[in-house]
C-alpha cells in the first residue's frame, strides 16, 4: 500500500507519489532522454497520450510512480513496474526506471530517486529489482552500481540507434 506521506530531502527537495497532473513533465523528461539517444530504446518522442496509457498501468498500490523536486516542480521521476507481467513466479520482481531533467542531472536527483525506489520496493511485495538499459549509458550504469546492482545479463548489439548498435543490459539487485 502506498504511503501517502511526502518524503522531504535536503535542499528543499521532496519525493512524492506522481499524479496525473505531473504527466506533461514526466513526458517531457522522458522525451529528453529519447532525444539524447542511448538512454532509452525509443527512437522518436513518446506522446502524452502514450504516457497516459503507461501511467494508467501503474496502480499506485502495486506499481507506483514517484516524482522528485522542490515544491511542485518535477526534476525527475522513478517508476516500479511489473517484470514479465502475468508470470506468477516473477511476481516479486519489479523493474525500476528513472529519468532526470537534463538541467538537473549531476545534482543528486537520480540518487535520491533510486534510493527511494529501493527503500519502498519491499512494501510493494518486491524482493528483486531489475533495471534494463543500454550499455552506452555510463551514467545510469554508474548509478545502479552505486546502489549495489550488478550486471546479470546482456543481449549483445541488439539495439540499433543512428546506425550504431548497443548491448541491451540487465542489472539486478536482490533486496
Amino acid at each position: 500500500m502506498v504511503n501517502e506521506t511526502i518524503r522531504f530531502l535536503p535542499l528543499g527537495m521532496k519525493i512524492r507519489l506522481a499524479s496525473r497532473e505531473d504527466l506533461p513533465v514526466i513526458n517531457d523528461i522522458y522525451n529528453q532522454a529519447v532525444q539524447q539517444r542511448f538512454c532509452t530504446a525509443h527512437l522518436s518522442p513518446v506522446s502524452l497520450e502514450q504516457h497516459g496509457e503507461w501511467y494508467a498501468e501503474h496502480d499506485p498500490n502495486r506499481f507506483p510512480v514517484f516524482v522528485a523536486g522542490p515544491d511542485d516542480h518535477v526534476y525527475g521521476w522513478v517508476s516500479l513496474s511489473s517484470y514479465r507481467s502475468g508470470r506468477q513466479a516473477l511476481a516479486h520482481v519489479g523493474e525500476v526506471s528513472y529519468y532526470v531533467d537534463e538541467k538537473e542531472r549531476g545534482k543528486g536527483v537520480g540518487t535520491m530517486l533510486l534510493e527511494h525506489a529501493i527503500s519502498v520496493a519491499p512494501g510493494f511485495g518486491m524482493s528483486v529489482l531489475i533495471a534494463i538499459l543500454l550499455d552506452k549509458n555510463p551514467a545510469s550504469i554508474a548509478l545502479l552500481q552505486k546502489f549495489g546492482f550488478s550486471r546479470w545479463g546482456a543481449m549483445p548489439g541488439i539495439a540499433r540507434i543512428d546506425n550504431e548498435t548497443a548491448d541491451h543490459l540487465y542489472y539486478g539487485l536482490k533486496l
